[in-house]
């Protein structure tokens, strides 16, 4: 073997070599990068967050309707989009959805359940222990935390107003 040191790309290739492999690169970027129309995505999200919503307040009447006071209305509302967020989640369904909605599948509660629901579908094959107990809060674990600490941060807040009289 010999004691020489093999050069860098720059010594053996020269500038006009660099310069053609970086713009055929960037012309490859270019041709495979996905090009998105936000004004058609915010239709989009804004079609299926609002069916999704107005699923709910379907419900909630319809709860309302049998009886139901408010409160217990929105509950069982809660509970239905759950379930129904969690069974789509599970035939394959919300994924198709939120490819189309893009972000208006994230309509709070429906969100969060295929956000719980979606890892435990992609896990079960490696166990009931190690595949869904220990990912199903891969995704909704720092939403849960987040959400417990910014909800303490603000209830500080709001004592602290409450206690100096400024609210």
């Amino acid at each position: 073997m010999s004691d020489q040191k093999k050069g860098s790309i720059s010594d053996v290739l020269n500038e006009k070599d660099i310069q053609k492999r970086n713009e055929f690169y960037n012309q490859y970027v270019k041709e495979v990068t996905p090009k998105f129309s936000v004004f058609k995505n915010s239709v989009k999200a804004f079609l299926i967050g609002g069916i999704i919503c107005t699923i709910g307040q379907f419900l909630t009447t319809y709860f309302k309707n049998l009886g139901q006071n408010e409160e217990n209305a929105k509950s069982y509302t809660s509970l239905v989009l759950i379930l129904l967020s969690i069974l789509l989640t599970g035939f394959g369904i919300y994924q198709k959805l939120a490819k189309f909605g893009g972000a208006g599948t994230l309509v709070p509660i429906t969100g969060f359940a295929n956000s719980v629901a979606a890892p435990a579908v992609e896990y079960k094959k490696e166990g009931q222990v190690f595949g869904i107990g220990c990912k199903i809060f891969t995704i909704a674990g720092p939403v849960i935390l987040y959400g417990i600490f910014s909800s303490w941060v603000l209830g500080l807040i709001y004592y602290l107003l409450k206690r100096f009289g400024l609210v």
